[in-house]
């Protein structure tokens, strides 16, 4: 049959609006897909209904629609996004009222099914992670535009594959190959440069967003439109493959994908061909994502100038100490960004962070602020702040479970109204996950002259979350530096490297075929992103902070 060319538009809720558009107009397409959802979007949408229970849908999927629905049915070209979000009913409505009122005649049908609110009454949100074949149904009954509520990133690609290929919901090689083409879609520009470890190697000022062309093996090959700006290289489907991930099995509610098995191979200019990717069962339970208001955070960031650095936070901590004693979670951090002998003011300022959670709004709001400013003319030399402190705002905290296929109610709603249930798989077509065992190592560099330098000269990195762990994915960009990266980073080398994770769980998965490591830490981001608990609260910086490490490195490799 022939290829199927998926592109996408969207990778989070606020991502570039003209994408839409510039994917349409930029070459060939056949299905635009967007993805709008994240664990933090969820929370977001959830307080939204909590005003309006109409709302609960990312609005600005709608306005692009408003400009682009005319020009993707002159074209021929299938919309299916996840921009439902909690209302995924609401937003279909809207859908064929835009395209009402604009005179363009589309067929639209939603996916529901997702939310278990009911059976989880003290979440804010609680929706579970569907799978792709309500989407399948929905495009083969001749729907123009699908939207749906949660479903797996990875979905908005293999639903449209399964449709148009026909695949059975046994084909687990197809599926997985399908599943890997929409991972490495799902977060745009991250496949095309954006967020690329190395880059300098190419022109990333405004990159293009990709595009698959998947084939009915399950192969695929990743590019992206002529003239757009940005590069496709085996590195940045590296990196995006390592994004977001564990271990060498990736679960979803259709098909484990074996990471392990993937290969990567630059086809041409921007084009990399990935195949080889075997699937199996999945596993006989899917992912909930529970999202419940965790109680009031507050912050004040005080600007420590000049000398006795050390000294003046200890007096600022002295001086708060009597207000802070009732809050429940107080935490410090202090940044030394100072320089001596500075020759700007900024430079010679370091800062000293304070957050605080707790579930009552005043002990955190008036009480911390009036507490804080109190100190403007009583406390250390130089005292400013980057901002006052607020009143305190509300935090989410994320945690995920899980629940038999048939505890949700998987269901495709059709442009024309019917309802087409899908059926969970049978248990004999289930496999419960367990690790694969790790690989032998590569035979080690031959002993030779070292120097100290950063990882980051011979190894790539990205980083991300997935609740409250994070992952940090290295690869090696050669075949000699992929044998000294194997031996050297273990997981007691990443713990010694990363003191945050020097007493959580850190566990190391190896991935020859991409000469990568895949390392997840377990906690170091405490309730998740909305619970806002550190610096860098979704770990996105945290691969290139490992990257900025020194070690002793093989001369040869530098």
């Amino acid at each position: 049959m022939s290829v199927l060319r998926v592109g996408n538009a969207s990778g989070f809720y606020g991502d570039r609006f003209s994408a839409m558009r510039e994917m349409l107009t930029g070459g060939e397409l056949d299905v635009l897909t967007g993805d709008y959802l994240a664990e933090l979007t969820m929370l977001i949408l959830g307080r939204d209904r909590l005003k309006d229970p109409e709302a609960g849908y990312a609005r600005t999927f709608l306005r692009q629609l408003e400009e682009c629905l005319g020009l993707a049915r002159e074209r021929g070209v299938r919309i299916v996004a996840n921009a439902g979000g909690l209302n995924p009913a609401g937003l279909a409505d809207a859908v064929r009222a835009l395209a009402d009122r604009l005179g363009i005649p589309v067929r639209v049908a939603h996916v529901e099914g997702d939310d278990l609110g009911a059976a989880h009454p003290g979440a804010l949100a609680a929706h579970a992670y569907l799978g792709g074949f309500g989407i399948a149904a929905c495009l083969r009954a001749g729907a123009d535009v699908v939207v749906t509520g949660r479903v797996t990133d990875a979905a908005l690609v293999t639903g449209p594959a399964a449709a148009h290929f026909g695949w059975a919901p046994t084909e687990y090689d197809r599926l997985a190959g399908a599943v890997v083409a929409g991972h490495l879609l799902e977060c745009g520009a991250q496949a095309t440069g954006g967020n690329y470890a190395f880059f300098q190697d190419g022109d990333v000022r405004r990159p293009g967003f990709p595009l698959a062309e998947l084939h009915a093996d399950g192969t695929s090959v990743i590019t992206k439109h002529d003239g757009t700006g940005g590069f496709v290289d085996v590195g940045t489907v590296t990196a995006q493959l390592l994004y977001e991930t564990g271990g060498a099995r990736y679960a979803g509610p259709d098909v484990t994908a074996r990471l392990d098995t993937v290969r990567l191979g630059q086809e041409g200019p921007d084009r990399v061909r990935v195949e080889g990717v075997r699937g199996e069962a999945p596993p006989p339970t899917l992912k909930v994502g529970l999202n419940r208001l965790g109680g009031f955070r507050n912050e004040v960031v005080f600007v420590l100038t000049g000398l006795d650095i050390e000294a003046k936070a200890a007096l600022v901590r002295a001086q708060l100490e009597p207000a802070l004693g009732k809050i429940a979670d107080v935490r410090w951090e202090l940044a030394r960004t100072d320089r001596p002998d500075a020759a700007t003011e900024e430079t010679a300022s370091a800062l000293l962070r304070l957050v605080v959670r707790d579930a009552d709004q005043q002990v955190v709001g008036r009480a911390l602020s009036g507490a804080a400013i109190e100190l403007a003319l009583a406390g250390y030399p130089g005292f400013h702040v980057l901002a006052p402190p607020g009143k305190g705002a509300p935090y989410g905290v994320f945690e995920d479970v899980y629940v038999p296929h048939g505890a949700v109610d998987h269901v495709a709603v059709l442009h024309d109204g019917r309802r087409v249930s899908v059926a969970p798989p049978p248990a004999q077509d289930t496999r419960v996950l367990a690790q694969v065992p790790e690989p032998p190592l590569p035979q080690p560099l031959p002993p030779g002259p070292v120097r100290r330098a950063p990882l980051g000269l011979v190894a790539g990195a990205r980083s991300g979350d997935k609740g409250g762990d994070a992952n940090v994915g290295v690869w090696a960009r050669t075949d000699d530096a992929w044998r000294w990266l194997a031996h050297e980073l273990t997981a007691d080398r990443f713990r010694e490297l990363i003191p945050e994770a020097r007493d959580l769980p850190v566990t190391r998965h190896q991935l020859p075929n991409l000469r990568a490591l895949n390392f997840v830490v377990e906690g170091i981001l405490g309730e998740g992103v909305a619970a806002q608990a550190r610096f860098d609260p979704q770990a996105k910086a945290l691969g290139e902070w490992l990257r900025a490490r020194h070690l002793d490195i093989p001369e040869s490799l530098l």
